[in-house]
């Protein structure tokens, strides 16, 4: 099987720029994120408490 040399420098520059958009996304959607998550915490500790 060959692989071209180039192709490792465009994963690499397909891989960062994922991380990028990742990063980004989460950066930007932090604080709903945690709301999402508290909520989610909150609904599930009163159901414990009901049961």
């Amino acid at each position: 099987m060959y692989i071209d040399p180039n192709t490792g420098g465009m994963l690499f520059q397909v891989l960062a720029i994922a991380f990028t958009a990742v990063s980004g996304f989460v950066l930007v959607f932090s604080g709903r994120i945690k709301m999402f998550i508290a909520r989610l915490r909150r609904k599930n500790r009163e159901r414990d408490e009901d049961q």
